[in-house]
């Protein structure tokens, strides 16, 4: 098995980081491409009550995601550290048992998702003149949410072998998709929110298959039925890992709904003006995401041979090229920001189409200016969670949830509505405090030199 994918335990740290989050940056700016597509052609065709009906439920919709997303991310750990221990049997072991929680974890979202819908968009005070179309709409995402936990779990256990390569493609094949069928359904057939939604779930069953198809292939998805099986310590050791990360997420998202509710407070332009910037929230840190996801396999493959120089250099190579990307994509959208927001932010009124794109842009620039502080949080809350801590990258999401929400409940009596923009870099700042005195701290335990992989127990 060590054949798949790529072992990160030898070799040049930057040039393995880099080798890694290429591919996966890649394939992030493939799934922002189609986020992107989904908001330009719903803005240009259905005009901007439909944009603002998407944004209305952007928080919640990234909120299931996201805990979808964290467990996946959680559960890859183990994977991770086990692939560069190359311990094959508990890998294999491991991969059944997550496959059989994720199986489990996805029914139990969707059933809650699908509860808990109407009631938390009386709870957002959507605006009457929207909350139509936004139910409409988040009801068949979440109905994908069995689709979406299948294609991170499989991202997640390639990622953990090193391979950047097939989810750049399956994201690639999901792109096209649903750009194809976002044209067809909603400009053509003429099916609304409905159908930019129906493309989302379509694009994604695709890519999950994708990554299913290589899975099966190289004989990592190779697992018997005792394999399967659940075993009760090894379901508890994945939870461990992947709940919190699944907490933090949730966390975070519960405090971008409460902004999300101070957002709707405004007029309709308004909540225009922040969802077109809220979707280029993922082009900012595709990048950052994208280091993030390499150094948690790259810190728990080392992790797995005790090689604790290698996780020291290779997280200070890590944020060093992260400070210097987020330098240069921040640059990009103060140049060219205007250019694509404007892209998406239609109305027959162009008075208000131009007081959207002002509010769009103020939101944007601030963000850009302080893109290194987003940077080394994901970097850093990355390798913490490599090292398998992922509790105080949770206490990190709970600084993002008070400092977030905080700001938008408190700031707007003094900045109006800027104080929703100044929240979000402040929530990064709140995070990156607890992060680093974290790594700090956990780093200190770690010895100078190398040692043993048997000794590993002992030292964390």
């Amino acid at each position: 098995m060590q054949s798949v994918g790529k072992n990160m335990t030898r070799g040049n740290p930057l040039k393995l980081i880099l080798a890694l989050s290429l591919p996966l940056m890649v394939a992030n700016a493939f799934q922002q491409l189609y986020t992107v597509a989904d908001t330009a052609i719903v803005g240009s065709v259905l005009g901007l009550g439909a944009l603002a009906a998407l944004g209305a439920v952007d928080w919640f919709n990234w909120m299931m995601l996201s805990i979808v997303q964290g467990l996946a991310q959680g559960f890859s750990v183990r994977m991770a550290r086990q692939f560069g221990a190359d311990d094959r049997s508990g890998l294999r072991r491991t991969i059944g048992n997550a496959c059989t929680l994720s199986l489990l974890c996805a029914v139990l979202l969707t059933a809650c998702a699908q509860l808990l819908t109407p009631v938390v968009l009386r709870v957002l005070e959507t605006p009457e003149e929207i909350v139509g179309m936004s139910l409409a709409y988040i009801r068949i995402i979440f109905w994908g949410l069995p689709v979406v936990m299948a294609f991170n779990l499989f991202s997640a256990i390639l990622r953990s072998v090193g391979d950047g390569r097939t989810p750049l493609l399956a994201m690639i094949v999901a792109c096209v998709i649903n750009i194809s069928l976002d044209l067809l359904f909603v400009a053509s057939f003429d099916m609304g929110v409905e159908g930019a939604a129906i493309a989302t779930v379509i694009a994604q069953g695709c890519s999950a298959l994708f990554c299913l198809r290589t899975l099966l292939r190289t004989g990592l998805l190779k697992v018997d039925r005792e394999d399967l099986r659940p075993e009760a310590k090894l379901c508890l050791d994945l939870m461990a890992l992947g709940a919190p990360v699944a907490v933090q997420n949730m966390v975070i998202s519960l405090g971008g709904m409460i902004v999300q509710r101070v957002v709707n407070s405004f007029d309709v332009v308004f909540v225009a003006g922040y969802t077109a910037t809220n979707k280029l929230y993922g082009v900012l840190e595709i990048a950052a995401t994208s280091f993030g996801y390499a150094m948690t396999v790259y810190v728990s493959q080392n992790l797995g041979v005790c090689a604790y120089r290698r996780i020291r250099k290779g997280v200070g190579a890590g944020t060093a090229i992260g400070v210097v990307t987020s330098l240069v994509i921040g640059a990009a959208m103060l140049l060219f920001g205007r250019a694509i927001l404007s892209g998406f932010i239609t109305s027959q009124d162009p008075a208000e189409a131009r007081q959207a794109l002002a509010y769009a842009m103020q939101f944007l620039r601030l963000m850009s200016v302080c893109l290194p502080v987003l940077y080394v949080l994901h970097i850093i809350r990355s390798s913490l969670q490599g090292m398998g801590d992922t509790l105080f990258p949770m206490f990190s999401g709970l600084a993002e949830l008070a400092m977030r929400v905080g700001a938008a409940l408190i700031l707007p009596a003094f900045l109006g509505y800027e104080a929703v923009f100044v929240g979000e870099v402040l929530a990064w700042v709140g995070a990156d405090v607890i992060l680093l005195a974290r790594y700090w701290t956990r780093m200190r335990r770690f010895p100078a030199a190398d040692r043993a992989p048997e000794t590993l127990a002992e030292e964390i």
